[in-house]
């Protein structure tokens, strides 16, 4: 539908504005203890073999006692110690008790039962991995990047990072968010900014940005992400890795901080991000626990049996930008293959003063955080629009499990735009919407690589499916993976 003259004008009155925001922005000082990145623009390239195998096939060569698990654990700590300078993505490490750990399995492995007996009740069984600081990881701090949290330190682990470590996995350390997993960047004011590893002045996505960036380069094998608005998606796309947004209300959220309350339980997903296609589905299993039996990953799917849906974009905004153009390319080519086949500890925030205190300095939280309090505020003043909000989403819902229904996969862009630069989504604040959505309906979505762009930066795609059809999303996944290359390298070429 063609926009009147006051919308074009508008439209373009925005576009203005979000470009001065942006050179503003720029000037703007980073975070505390951001690393200096005029050198290098990306990551150099790993170079030891084992960082370059799936969690499946590591698991195999650990079980037949090809590779010792010390080893293994030994080159994933000196690859973190060697990028991290970088990307601050791990804030905080358990190299020590990792390393204990990994003698622990070899010494398993070397007096343990047989391979077959190993593989069932250990199925990541020295497998590294990585957790997003906002989990509950035992002996790890847990702040979610919120100043008033610094010395909070998890006593327990969640349940999703219980299971991992009885499945055999390994835990390397806890990686950045943005602050209180509010935001698009993952920056906050007790670590500082992570940045990205194809290309330094790029942003790492959020809320589980440091989860995407480890995977991205190289510095862990799986990572655990939870997934409110995009927060599990976005991160795997500028990172060029695969997501799981899993059915809502299959895996256990608790053990994060903040909690779920409301209507965001219905919205907050707790899901596997990898580099390799094949391990979504084991993670998820082991994530998933007992609930496991509502999916269906058992069975077999047929590529051939999909009925394929595409949508370019969501049909353009104002308030969104539109959608790039090798996005679109990568997602045509995409269908054309399957053609041919904020407070803690009762301390109320109140955002309107944290952000005249944030315009001279004084304020503990970061800019995002604020304006997106601001704005809960403005909508829970609004009861009768959020009701009315609420039906529209119940309607789509509806409209969409009965458009896709048993075998049906929707491609849709992940994003409108390549990792922009950093403090650049600040001036484009609502271009998460093409994530967010599915949150509100609960449905199942895998993000997948696309290779890289012409800007060395990753492309992608989310692949979307009825409710508790994840297991057509992960077998699409799979293939695209082999069709496209899936995780390339960062800092090659």
């Amino acid at each position: 539908m063609a926009l009147s003259r006051a919308e074009r004008c508008l439209a373009l009155l925005l576009r203005l504005l979000s470009r001065a925001c942006l050179a503003l922005l720029a000037l703007l000082p980073p975070p505390r203890a951001g690393p200096a990145h005029a050198a290098p623009r990306a990551v150099p390239p790993p170079r030891h073999a084992l960082l370059l195998l799936p969690a499946r096939r590591l698991a195999e060569l650990l079980r037949a006692r090809q590779v010792a698990c010390i080893e293994v654990v030994e080159a994933y700590v000196e690859r973190i110690k060697e990028v991290n300078p970088l990307i601050n993505a791990v804030v905080k490490d358990r190299f020590e008790e990792a390393l204990q750990e990994a003698r622990q399995v070899d010494k398993l492995l070397s007096e343990g039962p047989a391979d077959d007996c190993l593989e069932e009740k250990f199925p990541l069984l020295g497998v590294p991995i990585t957790v997003k600081e906002a989990f509950s990881l035992y002996g790890m701090p847990n702040t979610s990047g919120l100043v008033n949290r610094r010395n909070v330190i998890a006593t327990s682990d969640a349940t999703v990072v219980s299971r991992l470590k009885q499945a055999g996995a390994i835990p390397l350390g806890v990686t950045n968010c943005s602050e209180l997993c509010m935001w698009y960047e993952s920056s906050n004011r007790v670590y500082g900014r992570t940045n990205n590893p194809y290309d330094l002045q790029r942003i790492v996505g959020g809320s589980s940005g440091g989860e995407g960036c480890v995977l991205a380069a190289a510095c862990s094998v799986v990572g655990v992400g939870s997934d409110i608005g995009g927060s599990i998606r976005m991160p795997a796309f500028f990172n060029g890795v695969f997501g799981h947004k899993p059915t809502t209300g299959v895996v256990p959220n608790d053990g994060q901080f903040p909690d779920a309350y409301g209507v965001r339980t219905s919205y907050l997903c707790t899901g596997p991000m990898c580099r390799y296609a094949e391990d979504l589905e084991p993670v998820l299993r082991v994530m998933a626990g007992p609930g496991v039996s509502k999916l269906k990953l058992n069975e077999k799917v047929s590529l051939e049996q999909i009925k394929f849906h595409c949508m370019d974009h969501d049909g353009g905004s104002i308030f969104v930008s539109p959608v790039d153009k090798e996005i679109l390319q990568a997602q045509k080519k995409e269908a054309q293959r399957f053609t041919d086949l904020l407070g803690d500890h009762g301390k109320p925030v109140w955002p309107l003063w944290e952000l005249m205190k944030w315009l001279v300095g004084l304020s503990s939280h970061t800019l995002p955080a604020i304006a997106l309090g601001l704005t809960e505020k403005l909508v829970n003043l609004n009861l009768s629009g959020k009701a009315k909000l609420v039906s529209m989403g119940k309607s789509l819902q509806e409209e969409m499990e009965a458009l896709l229904g048993p075998d049906g996969v929707l491609l849709y862009p992940s994003h409108p735009t390549i990792a922009p630069k950093h403090h650049s989504p600040m001036c484009m604040p609502f271009n998460f919407a093409y994530t967010a959505i599915f949150n509100v309906l609960g449905l199942p979505v895998t993000q997948c690589p696309l290779g890289l762009g012409s800007e060395g930066l990753p492309l992608g795609i989310q692949l979307v499916a009825a409710s508790y059809n994840d297991h057509l999303t992960l077998a699409v996944a799979r293939y695209l993976e082999k069709a496209f290359g899936g995780w390339v390298l960062p800092g090659e070429g």
